[in-house]
């Protein structure tokens, strides 16, 4: 698989790549149609790309014909297998995929690209190529396969000197630079030394809230907020829920909202561990900038900024990011990105095929329309 994009562990790998709920779909479908309705040459359907965007909460796959028309998208659970294991994000990537692919009607695959969250050490890659190879006997194995935050980077800038900080169910970062240079990290949670994510604030939100229902920490308004929002009646309550499997752990994910709400009236406790997860994220920038010797003062650096905690621009957390980047990064550019990452995952796969400027825009606006980010399923 010449095409492979490999992945590596902590610090810098100087590596080449390329420039970058659940619901069944229904519908005709429109593949192979030209963008006036007409067939192609000859009535063949057009060629396409193929890009796959999974991420902790969801897994979106589209197909783009090379004019950068979308014709076909199917959405399906989170897939990071690091965290499902292959044994259950196996069958959701075949699946999102399978409804696209079936749906082509002969359209020729050029190229797959695959992005997904949970592979950040050479031997998760290693490990997702094999699981993944079955799909060259339907429309192409991957070619390229890489962590999703390579979707995310190209979604927020051209820029081939950027980083790239996810906080979204996890958090991760990384940056490039324009000879092909890369800083990374495992991002395999405390045992490499990561803090936060939307998960992992659920889990702080409860935990402060534990220690001052009983006493052991400063009162805070989480201790009423965080039994309120699961519809039960005590902090004590929700640890026995959690702890007998009344309540599984997506209950953290829940609660991450809960603790911006209560930070956001001032709060000190849920305001504290928001402050902390601010320090990390510009932490996670500026070592991985500074590894490869970007973003000093007089620069000028994106640092792409995404994830479902990052793109709902809670102030707090803005103002924190954007202030501690001005001092730890002079150069760096904050760049907030909403679109989903499957943006990225198509505007990469499509250069890799030599589209022109033209079709990049017309799927950046596919995506971009509201109608994309409401569909669950759909091949147009």
């Amino acid at each position: 698989m010449g095409g492979l994009s490999r992945g590596g562990g902590a610090g810098v790998t100087p590596a080449s790549r390329p420039t970058r709920d659940t619901t069944d779909a229904s519908g005709p479908s429109d593949v192979g149609r030209a963008p006036d309705g007409g067939t192609t040459d000859a009535g063949r359907a057009p060629d396409v790309v193929l890009a796959v965007d999974g991420g902790g909460s969801k897994t979106d796959v589209v197909a783009i014909a090379l004019d950068g028309t979308l014709v076909g998208h199917a959405r399906g659970p989170g897939s990071n297998p690091q965290t499902r294991g292959w044994e259950l994000a196996g069958p959701i990537l075949d699946d999102v995929r399978g409804r696209v692919v079936h749906a082509l009607d002969g359209a020729r695959v050029l190229t797959t690209h695959v992005y997904l969250a949970g592979l950040d050490l050479p031997d998760e890659i290693t490990a997702a190529t094999a699981a993944l190879q079955h799909w060259a006997q339907d429309g192409g194995a991957p070619d390229v396969l890489d962590n999703d935050l390579f979707a995310l980077l190209r979604a927020g800038t051209l820029s081939p000197d950027a980083a790239a900080v996810v906080c979204g169910t996890g958090i991760n970062a990384l940056a490039v630079r324009a000879d092909g240079a890369t800083s990374r990290f495992p991002a395999i949670g405390d045992v490499s030394g990561d803090w936060g994510g939307g998960a992992y604030l659920g889990n702080r939100a409860l935990w402060h809230a534990a220690r001052a229902e009983d006493g052991r920490g400063p009162a805070t308004a989480l201790t009423a907020a965080v039994p309120a929002a699961l519809g039960l009646g005590t902090v004590r309550e929700v640890t026995e829920a959690v702890h007998f499997g009344r309540l599984d752990q997506s209950v953290f994910n829940r609660l991450c909202p809960v603790l911006f709400e209560i930070a956001a009236t001032g709060d000190p406790v849920a305001a504290g561990v928001v402050a902390r997860q601010a320090e990390e994220i510009v932490l996670l920038a500026s070592v991985a900038l500074g590894r490869l010797g970007l973003g000093a003062a007089g620069s000028s650096v994106p640092v792409v900024l995404g994830g479902g905690v990052l793109a709902a621009r809670h102030p707090l957390l803005v103002d924190a990011v954007v202030g501690g980047l001005a001092a730890r990064v002079p150069g760096a550019v904050p760049t907030w990105v909403t679109a989903p990452p499957v943006l990225g995952a198509g505007l990469a796969a499509l250069e890799s095929v030599g589209a022109e400027p033209a079709a990049l825009e017309r799927y950046r606006a596919a995506v971009l329309s509201r109608s994309f980010a409401s569909t669950t399923a759909r091949i147009a």
